[in-house]
């Protein structure tokens, strides 16, 4: 159980950055932070899907709720506007738990008041339940104001007197369809009386949001308003896209905890900190037509190809949830053109985007893992290695964006206002890290590729092709060391380009964490003593509490801060900022160059250590995208995030660590 007392809610500033998530395994989403205070354009307690996993739309934004006992009105709900707090319900609030749905324990006028928030798998539905747990004889009375947003989830809404403010009132439901062409919104319940009494709530302000440079004042309509009498029964209110039937709520809560539970009961260690992390990596796992995807980070991303693929042997195989794998797998598998897989699926679900290098040599990575767990060598032999080996047929002839395999045998990718790689931070034309050439990430990623491929051509009898992989790996491996080599600090260039006209090679000796990735993927072409001394120099310059910097500080190049507008914080994206999940390569490339070994692997726990605590504490069960370069190193960019969360997950299932 993840718990905050009335204590933790005394530093305001604190407390709103704590965010709670509930996902519904379509894309769609609930959120806000512990106090109830939205302070997002995403926050909301029913963001549905309305193209799984895409096309979000914020319908419901938030309840207003006013309790009354004995005639005496208490305000639970908590709003930000222009210089105010208003009203600041928070203040009666003496317990937020995750446990496991976000759980709201209020006391007021003598009576405790429970209030619960869930989302009902596979629908665009969310649950609000209240109930008195001290029953007291006084008169307790419930009434709850919806505020609707219905739009799209990256907009803002403002006051439009051409909104449709009828409201269909049918038994224990009432049906809001405030704009042609979005979705019906269904209010089912158990109130006493619900009135139609539609109005406006003007100029809430969304402090994360004026944080990140951009608008954040919305106005939300009310269509109604819902009264329930405490007294003789709990309140149930149920938003959703579909009809729901209210007296359900309690067959629906067990359901979802059952399935919840099954998942958590695959955990490999019994500990809070790995079941915690299981809890979150279902979040990102989400339906893609018939089979799965991964919601890159909540609450902005969509699934991305790249990121999916980093994420895949973390979120699924240490829960074993092998049939999500497959699933996964096999929806990009279908996706591949022209030898390389999606970048992007857009938001609008137009044609796919197609503009990345390594999402399709993290494929390969993912499918080895895969067989490493299951040995389901049938499924890769029939459905993925006549894809995999026409890839690599794709990337020797050349394909999109210049990516193509040179006379070194090394793999070269880039064109002009590209960025291909996972660097890949723009600011209007201005590509902040082109990493045009050979990117050294991209080099260790192809041969791990081929090498994946020479083993798979092995177990199924391509003789051929086994001595093709083999050769073109061998080749790699020479030039890549002969190339990429720097004796003085002891690590690897980050990108050589050779495509000059000048004819001589352009070396970035930016020191990065790319190089990690020639030490961790499981075929490595660096000798042990190579693999050490760039294992010590990222260690050296990179490392810090919460993951490895993008840049060396000692760059002129590097921003320690992430904060300012969208330019400001593009710009700072890759040059310095911490990613979390950069601390699973660096610690699988540690604990190789050591072994394994005993003290290799304590000392690899005590690095995961800061993340173990930020994810029961301040991230709610969840883990950021990234944080701060410099200390404090305050988080910053999604507030649960996949690959954060599968490469701790990933870790704690190689090291099998019990945190209690």
């Amino acid at each position: 159980m993840i718990r905050f007392l009335q204590p933790d809610f005394a530093d305001l500033d604190t407390a709103l950055h704590r965010e709670w998530l509930e996902t519904n395994g379509l894309g769609g989403f609930a959120s806000s932070t512990v106090l109830g205070v939205n302070t997002r354009r995403y926050h909301g307690l029913l963001v549905a899907a309305t193209a799984p996993p895409v096309g979000r739309q914020v319908l419901l934004s938030k309840l207003e709720e006013i309790l009354t006992i004995d005639g005496q009105p208490f305000d639970l709900s908590a709003n930000e506007y222009p210089g105010t707090i208003h009203p600041r319900g928070f203040d009666l609030l003496r317990e937020f738990r995750l446990d496991p749905f976000p759980t709201f324990i209020f006391q007021a006028g003598g009576v405790h008041i429970v209030k619960t928030i869930f989302m009902i798998y596979g629908e665009n539905t969310t649950a609000v339940c209240y109930e008195v747990t001290n029953p007291s004889g006084k008169s307790i009375q419930l009434n709850l104001r919806p505020l609707i947003a219905f739009r799209d989830f990256h907009s803002l809404t403002r006051e439009n007197p051409k909104i449709n403010q009828a409201v269909t009132l049918e038994p224990n439901i009432a049906v809001v369809s405030p704009y042609y062409g979005l979705p019906v919104l269904y209010l089912a319940h158990n109130a006493a009386t619900v009135a139609t009494d539609g109005e406006w709530f003007l100029n809430f302000q969304y402090r994360a949001e004026r944080e990140r440079g951009l608008d954040f004042t919305e106005d939300l309509f009310s269509p109604c308003s819902l009264h329930f009498d405490l007294t003789t029964a709990p309140a149930t209110f149920v938003a959703s896209t579909e009809r729901n039937d209210a007296s359900r709520v309690t067959e629906m809560r067990a359901a979802e905890i059952r399935r919840r539970e099954s998942i958590t009961a695959q955990s490999p260690a019994p500990d809070e900190v790995t079941k915690t992390l299981i809890r979150a990596a279902d979040q990102f796992i989400v339906a893609r037509q018939s089979d799965n995807t991964v919601i890159a980070g909540y609450p902005w991303f969509s699934d991305w190809g790249r990121d999916t693929m980093i994420s895949l042997p973390g979120l699924t195989l240490p829960s074993q949830r092998f049939a999500v794998a497959r699933g996964i797998l096999r929806a990009f598998a279908r996706s591949v053109s022209q030898g390389m897989l999606p970048n992007r699926f857009p938001d609008s679900g137009e044609t796919p985007e197609y503009n990345t290098v390594d999402a399709t040599l993290w494929f390969f990575e993912s499918i080895r893992a895969y067989l490493a767990a299951t040995n389901d060598s049938a499924f890769v032999r029939e459905e993925l290695y006549n894809v995999l080996a026409d890839i690599i047929a794709w990337h020797v002839r050349g394909t999109r964006f210049g990516i193509h395999v040179d006379t070194d045998g090394l793999l070269q990718a880039g064109a002009d206002g590209v960025q291909l790689t996972w660097m890949d931070a723009k600011v209007a034309d201005r590509v902040i890290t082109p990493r045009r050439g050979k990117p050294v990430e991209i080099q260790a990623l192809w041969y791990n590729a081929l090498c994946v491929m020479n083993d798979l051509a092995a177990e199924f009898e391509d003789t051929h092709g086994q001595k093709r992989y083999s050769t073109m790996a061998g080749l790699a491996r020479w030039s890549f060391n002969q190339a990429f080599w720097r004796d003085d600090p002891g690590c690897l260039y980050d990108v050589i380009d050779s495509a000059l006209e000048h004819g001589q090679p352009d070396r970035d000796a930016s020191i990065r964490p790319n190089q990690i990735f020639a030490v961790s993927l499981h075929y490595t072409m660096l000798t042990k003593e190579r693999a050490e001394r760039v294992v010590e120099t990222v260690r050296a310059q990179l490392l810090t509490p919460f993951g490895l910097r993008t840049l060396s500080p000692n760059d002129p190049q590097y921003q320690g801060r992430y904060t300012g507008g969208v330019a400001e914080r593009d710009a700072a994206y890759h040059q310095g900022t911490v990613w979390p999940w950069l601390l699973g390569p660096f610690l699988s490339a540690y604990l190789r160059i050591h072994d394994g070994s005993p003290a290799a692997r304590q000392q690899a726990a005590e690095w995961l250590g800061p993340l173990e605590e930020y994810l029961l504490k301040e991230g709610v069960g969840q883990l950021p995208e990234i944080f701060d370069g410099n200390a404090p190193h305050n988080p910053h960019g999604c507030v649960a995030q996949a690959w954060s969360v599968a490469e701790m997950l990933r870790l704690r299932a190689e090291l099998s660590l019990d945190s209690d």
